[in-house]
């Protein structure tokens, strides 16, 4: 299905050709915004679109509901944040965009379940020159945003929700027991999840494939994992988090939607993605080919580089990579941001360590790996 942009506008168009100009500075945090909130609404459109592809069994499409919700309520905090800087046109129009997204939410899970009386509904206030005269830094409300209650599934859902648990649970005390490079199947798997390590070897197989709908890696440290082969027969994932890893080598693979980065410590990532967020990291090198400003907020000691021709070729990347115009939303100086920097040639890993170390030589450890990329050394400690 075709997704409908919902913001077919410009905020506040300046009226002379210098200010237009200044305006179309990405130094202006109006049009920081502006770029970032269409990279995001466009992204939850997606993923509403996507719900009817999604089976109810297993609770996958419930899963995608609550992520919807989830990004529906951070968006419309962020909107009401930016009101420090976007005028209060801007902040109506940006309202009149999150009702609109709700209102497709509404419609959309009406259709799975026509007799339901539940509905997610927008509280937003009137805006400034409306019914009333309110502070656009008031924050919008949605009722039942992100909540884990919507709807209410009945007992073979929830039978099924708790089958995939279990499933994750399985794999994650299955990677514990093995030695060696770790290869995980997920083939009985939705999704992919992976959490709670600290100093294993994951590569996984093609099988995987079967669990793209979305992943996530939680709470590893001196770990390497490869998501390389799932993602590069044509299927990516729909969406992946990172989220509290120290010390690792994350090699995430190709990802059709957005990455959401948060509470990296001295690691690597590398990613092809549609979009990456970036939120209180340091002293990360990110190897990247994304079609959008990568984000990045509260950070620092950020670094990137392109995404190495191995795994570009490997995953078969095409397209614009905008690696290097990275949008930090918590610098607001017209002078360049301190918090990332592009990393130098010299420092890059070589192609020859992806290939014939990272990939995983039997001789080698995961902290041998992890010393020759450079993360238990200089950046590490």
């Amino acid at each position: 299905m075709e997704t409908q942009l919902f913001m077919p506008f410009r905020p506040s168009p300046p009226l002379t050709h210098a200010e237009g100009v200044a305006h179309r500075n990405m130094s202006d945090p109006k049009e920081r915004f502006f770029r970032y909130f269409q990279a995001e609404i466009t992204a939850i459109q997606s993923q509403i679109d996507d719900l009817a592809t999604m089976s109810a069994a297993g609770g996958e499409r419930q899963d995608c509901i609550d992520t919807v919700l989830a990004g529906i309520s951070r968006l419309s905090n962020e909107v009401m944040d930016a009101g420090d800087y976007v005028p209060a046109y801007d902040q109506r129009a940006y309202a009149q965009a999150m009702k609109a997204l709700t209102d497709k939410l509404n419609e959309t899970t009406a259709k799975f379940a026509p007799k339901s009386r539940f509905q997610f509904k927008s509280k937003a206030k009137p805006a400034p020159g409306s019914e009333a005269q309110v502070d656009p830094r008031v924050r919008t409300s949605f009722s039942n945003v992100g909540s884990k209650h919507s709807p209410v599934p009945d007992a073979a859902k929830r039978d099924a929700e708790d089958s995939a648990a279990s499933s994750a649970k399985h794999y994650n005390e299955e990677l514990e027991q093995q030695s060696g490079v770790r290869r995980p199947s997920f083939s009985n798997a939705k999704n992919i999840a992976i959490y709670d390590h600290s100093g294993l070897h994951i590569m996984l197989p093609s099988t995987a494939s079967r669990a793209t709908s979305s992943g996530s890696l939680t709470n590893l440290e001196r770990c390497v994992v490869d998501m390389t082969a799932p993602t590069s027969s044509g299927t990516p994932f729909a969406g992946l988090a990172l989220k509290n890893i120290k010390q690792s080598l994350i090699i995430a693979g190709h990802v059709a939607g957005p990455v959401h980065i948060t509470g990296l410590q001295n690691s690597i990532v590398v990613v092809a993605a549609r979009q990456v967020r970036i939120h209180e990291c340091k002293d990360v090198d990110v190897y990247l080919h994304c079609a959008s400003h990568p984000i990045i907020e509260d950070c620092s000691g950020m670094r990137f580089a392109p995404l190495p021709e191995f795994y570009a070729t490997k995953l078969e990347i095409k397209g614009e990579n905008q690696w290097d115009q990275v949008d930090d939303f918590k610098w607001l100086k017209s002078e360049p941001s301190p918090n990332w920097a592009i990393l130098p040639e010299e420092k890059r890993i070589p192609e020859d360590v992806w290939k014939n170390s990272v990939c995983g030589s039997p001789s080698l450890s995961t902290d041998d790996i992890l010393r020759r990329a450079g993360v238990l050394g200089e950046r590490g400690c």
